[in-house]
């Protein structure tokens, strides 16, 4: 049975270009996402943790995803991040998104706070009806501090709004479970569970290395769904090295994706990649570009 799709099978988490002065470069972002959906990506995750949203204004949400809409157009899903610590101002931003053109929304849990389970759902659903959107849940407890537990997801799966989440929990046998018993779409947000996740039903991914290299990302699963699964494998396996050297080498995703396109700087309180470490991740790229032919 195919799974349920909301936004998509290959979402790319966007970074968000800027000048070399540090503000919003919106030219650079219309002609990165035209570039995402030529290379494969079905829709565009905006101002998540790889658009650096903790740093950018509410104003510069709304000025990117009014970009990032103008220049693709109204057939590519765009989610928007709107998540935060308050949850006035997440409804806030829920409202802006949706008027600014969002399809959808990307709620993460309340940070910093470490809200109880029960706070937390009531977080989620007050969200989830300040619009008519649907929302994706943003489930990384790495970064939160507080794990979505199966049973709230499983009660936040009944609402009509809730239709996704993008799992960082690293926990496949709870995905697999929600995946069977709720009609929760999940997509993965971990590049190394992108394939294993998919396999046992998922919807997709949202992934940063896809900034880099969508058409390599999206061609693991299309081997799979044709049913070419050592193609699967072996697609993946190539795509390992680069992954490893963007997600798991000490620099955020973000930092990584901007050396590697020369997207701009970060900002602060992140910092650049260093020239070794921006000639690292070259090589690995260059290697898996080899290797592909």
């Amino acid at each position: 049975m195919t799974p349920h799709r909301p936004f998509g099978r290959t979402l790319c988490a966007m970074i968000t270009p800027f000048t070399t002065e540090g503000e919003l470069d919106l030219e650079a972002t219309r002609a990165h996402a035209l570039g995402l959906v030529a290379g494969g990506c079905d829709g565009l995750v905006l101002s998540g943790t790889t658009g650096e949203s903790p740093t950018t204004t509410d104003e510069e949400k709304t000025a990117l995803l009014r970009a990032v809409r103008e220049a693709v157009g109204d057939g590519v899903p765009l989610v928007a991040g709107v998540g935060s610590p308050d949850t006035r101002h997440t409804v806030r931003l829920a409202r802006e998104a949706e008027a600014a053109g969002a399809d959808g929304l990307l709620v993460v849990t309340p940070y910093y706070s470490r809200p109880p389970q029960a706070a937390a759902e009531a977080h989620f659903v007050r969200v989830a009806e300040a619009t008519g959107l649907p929302l994706m849940l943003y489930d990384i407890p790495g970064r939160t501090g507080t794990r979505i537990e199966p049973p709230t997801m499983a009660r936040l799966a009944e609402h009509p709004h809730i239709v996704a989440v993008k799992d960082c929990s690293y926990d496949l046998l709870a995905a697999t479970k929600l995946m069977a018993r709720t009609p929760l779409a999940y997509y993965s947000g971990c590049e190394e569970l992108n394939l294993p996740l998919y396999a046992l039903g998922a919807a997709g991914y949202v992934s940063t290395v896809a900034n880099v290299v969508p058409r390599r990302m999206r061609a693991v699963l299309d081997a799979f769904d044709a049913g070419d699964t050592a193609g699967a494998t072996r697609l993946n396996a190539l795509t390992v090295g680069l992954v490893e050297a963007m997600t798991a080498s000490g620099l955020p995703g973000t930092v990584t994706a901007k050396a590697l396109l020369d997207a701009g700087p970060v900002r602060e309180p992140l910092q650049p990649a260093g020239r070794g470490a921006t000639d690292g991740l070259r090589r690995v790229y260059e290697e898996l570009i080899a290797a592909e032919g």
